[in-house]
């Protein structure tokens, strides 16, 4: 399952969290990002109690956004124990982003 994250609760489920975390900043509008839709639920799925799949909208959580530097979106940002991990901008398939993951 994926999940919605805000400024309101995004350093409880992403920084907090036991699990890896795949961070998908993204926008309504933007084309790649509804494209990679798919591929992220399926992710998500897969990595169910293994990782999480987190979605934060970039132009409704501009202090989030500003936060880690996004430029473009998609952008996707692992993060382990509240810290970076990896990073990577674009449309990726299931592999690509599992790999990012490194589980």
């Amino acid at each position: 399952m994926i999940i919605h994250a805000d400024k309101s609760n995004f350093d409880t489920i992403v920084l907090k969290s036991e699990l890896p975390v795949l961070v998908d900043f993204w926008a309504p509008w933007c084309r790649p990002c509804q494209t990679v839709l798919p591929v992220l639920e399926a992710l998500s799925r897969d990595l169910d109690g293994i990782a999480k799949v987190v979605k934060v909208n970039a132009d409704e959580n501009p202090t989030l956004a500003a936060r880690y530097k996004i430029m473009s979106i998609p952008t996707f940002i692992v993060f382990k124990n509240g810290e970076i991990t990896n990073q990577t901008i674009g449309i990726h398939t299931k592999d690509n982003l599992k790999k990012l993951l490194e589980l």
